[in-house]
């Protein structure tokens, strides 16, 4: 079976010299890791494919009543899988390791039966409990407002749920929420209303230059390894080189719930998929395109599928004449070489593959262009751009990297 997935007005968008975030204060830098998933690839294809079938449900949590300013690189680790950064929440602090996700906008904890969360002088029951729905797995927390700690600063009276129960997530800490805030909507008694997010809240509070996020993350062919930043208030312009792109949010659903955006693809100077909507997730593990732009790059690559880890396998001679795959956004293009389309080969045996094979990482999405979500970015994209989550001027920023055209695969 190959892999297919079962599963404020808009103020600014243009090629920008300059970006268009506006400084307050200095940022907020948080380093982070890429998490491995031990039961390899299919596994993580699969959650893929109920995550995409996630977000063209347009799913959002589902509420109940109990009765019923300085920079702050932040690391994180890359172990392969997910992208892990470590939070506190409390007072004191909990350390927890949280899956980086901007696909989705709540942070929660105790995931993990072994490290759950702690209530402490600083936590206030909601009375909330929430299901929070992810297609790769499900949670139940109880919401409270407490202290959350990311790098050095704290951020008070931040929503964030502490899990009774959870499933499909690998035995995590939980989750890093950094997407729109309007993912965290939810009706109770006939009112909607929701909970802002950790971005939204160090904004709030004066501890971030800007109302925005960033993402470095780096292809590796060993894990874990420390590799990644989240930048929270700005960009990190060590990071990038040359200009940051950025793009308007789409207005197509079920795309324009997330951090959605038009592009169209194109491999070895071919047209494969026409200018659509979709989303960049740091939270996917693989790219995913429509069914129709899978078959032909399928076609032109001259790729079979692989039964074991599925996904497209090439040869040596195929992978010596693989061309360029190229994405246009917003009149840039961002060029993912061919070492940048494939597996990294010295880390097959976390996906349960071959040693000598090679793996390309463009997954079928299950539905063809026009389903209103063609496309996932997902983190083979964003190991090699550098990208900015901008919510004060709606849009994604996209930029080149030292690492976008290393041979590190």
């Amino acid at each position: 079976m190959r892999c297919s997935l079962l599963l404020s007005v808009i103020l600014f968008a243009r090629l920008a010299v300059a970006n268009p975030i506006t400084a307050r204060q200095s940022r907020i830098t948080l380093p982070f890791a890429k998490k491995i998933n031990t039961t390899g690839l299919p596994y993580a294809i699969k959650q893929d494919e109920a995550r995409i079938q996630a977000f063209k449900r347009g799913a959002h949590p589902v509420a109940v009543t109990k009765d019923a300013a300085p920079t702050v690189n932040v690391p994180a680790t890359n172990e392969i899988m997910s992208y892990v950064t470590t939070v506190g929440v409390g007072t004191p602090p909990t350390s927890y390791d949280l899956i980086v996700d901007t696909g989705s906008s709540f942070t929660w904890v105790g995931g993990n039966t072994d490290n759950p969360y702690v209530v402490t002088s600083s936590s206030v029951d909601t009375g909330l409990e929430f299901w929070l729905i992810y297609g790769s797995g499900i949670a139940f927390t109880e919401m409270y407002h407490d202290t959350v700690t990311i790098g050095s600063i704290g951020l008070t009276s931040q929503g964030v749920g502490g899990s009774v129960a959870a499933a499909g997530f690998n035995n995590m800490d939980g989750i890093l929420g950094l997407g729109p805030t309007d993912l965290t909507d939810y009706t109770l008694n006939g009112v909607a209303s929701d909970f802002p997010t950790v971005v939204d809240t160090a904004w709030s509070e004066g501890l971030i230059p800007a109302h925005a996020v960033s993402l470095s993350f780096e292809p590796t062919d060993s894990a874990p390894v420390t590799n990644g930043e989240i930048t929270f208030g700005s960009v990190d312009s060590s990071k990038y080189q040359g200009i940051v792109t950025f793009a308007a949010l789409t207005t197509t659903s079920p795309a324009s719930e997330y951090w959605g955006i038009d592009q169209s693809i194109s491999y070895d100077g071919e047209p494969i998929l026409s200018t659509t909507a979709g989303i960049v997730d740091s939270g996917t593990t693989l790219i995913y395109i429509a069914t129709d732009a899978y078959d032909r790059y399928q076609a032109a690559t001259g790729a079979t599928l692989d039964q074991t880890t599925g996904l497209l396998t090439i040869t040596e001679d195929q992978y010596n004449n693989l061309a360029d795959l190229l994405f246009e956004i917003n009149g840039a293009a961002f060029t993912l070489t061919p070492n940048a389309q494939i597996w990294p080969r010295a880390l097959n045996s976390a996906i349960n593959g071959d040693t000598g094979s090679i793996y390309l990482v463009v997954c079928d999405i299950g539905t063809p262009t026009g389903s209103g979500l063609d496309f996932i970015n997902g983190q083979p994209f964003l190991e090699r751009f550098y990208t900015i989550f901008d919510t004060g001027y709606p849009s994604v920023g996209i930029g080149y990297t030292s690492l976008t055209y290393a041979n590190i695969n």
